[in-house]
């Protein structure tokens, strides 16, 4: 039997200094080529769970329990062999994507040096790259290539930003709230993107958001978390029509659906 691509086995996040427990004996998986949602509300643990993978945890934190990402315990590896699996083996795209770039420096420079840290390609190949990249967040490229992060808007920021992530092609991509300051039009954009790259690549996702209509519609199964524990995992069809946990039925009572049959009123249009 194949092994997941990622195994998080008991894992607890805890401040020892006030003796708290902010994610408690966590246990979650994610195979090859397959999309994860973790939902839950604002401080439910979530983002805590992604940092703990990355190795990215706010100093006076400590994550126990057993990360296993291709069956090496990520908890357990040297700083530095932890951080080379970022970015190429390992991606997250960022719920706050303002610090993605550095404001003196060109985007398109950015992206280019990022990829290049990671393949050994010349400098063309690598632009070919960040502009189709651009090109399917559907950005004008050129122009996205040649500003400073402070020359464009917040959303196209983001977006270009998570082109980079996508551009990397990594073995696993952990996407925060990606979608949350986007509209609908550029959301659907990023999660076509996201999935070409997963189904090209085989990569897994694991897709943190708040937004069940989302997690849904796009994801292969999905856990449900509360105040920092797993309480309901299973596919979205499960989760949605069959759920077992008060919790996640409050949640998906927030998902309202438009009564059909409504009787339009007709309204007599006045133009004088």
């Amino acid at each position: 039997m194949n092994q997941p691509l990622l195994l998080i086995q008991d894992l607890t996040v805890s401040q020892p200094i006030v003796n708290k427990e902010l994610v408690h004996d966590v246990n979650l998986s994610i195979d090859k080529g397959e999309m994860v949602a973790l939902i839950g509300e604002s401080g439910s643990g979530k983002s805590m769970t992604a940092r703990s993978i990355m190795g990215l945890l706010p100093n006076g934190m400590e994550a126990s329990g057993r990360i296993l990402f291709q069956e090496k315990n990520l908890l357990s590896l040297p700083y530095e062999k932890h951080r080379k699996l970022l970015g190429r083996e390992i991606g997250m795209i960022f719920q706050d994507y303002r610090g993605s770039f550095t404001p003196y420096i060109k985007v398109g420079n950015q992206m280019v040096e990022a990829i290049r840290t990671h393949y050994s390609i010349g400098k063309k190949e690598a632009k070919s790259i960040v502009q189709d990249a651009l090109n399917e967040m559907g950005l004008d490229a050129e122009r996205i290539y040649r500003s400073y992060p402070f020359q464009l808007s917040g959303g196209q920021v983001q977006r270009a930003s998570i082109a980079m992530s996508l551009a990397l092609k990594p073995s696993l991509l952990i996407c925060d709230e990606v979608t949350s300051a986007l509209d609908v039009m550029n959301g659907n954009k990023v999660l076509h993107y996201i999935n070409k790259v997963r189904k090209s690549t085989g990569c897994g996702v694991l897709f943190i958001t708040h937004d069940l209509a989302q997690a849904f519609k796009v994801t292969d199964r999905m856990y449900v978390m509360q105040k920092g524990e797993i309480i309901e995992e299973g596919l979205p069809e499960q989760i949605r029509c069959h759920h077992q946990h008060p919790y996640t039925k409050k949640l998906c009572s927030c998902l309202l659906e438009l009564p059909k049959n409504i009787p339009v009123k007709k309204e007599r249009v006045s133009f004088l």
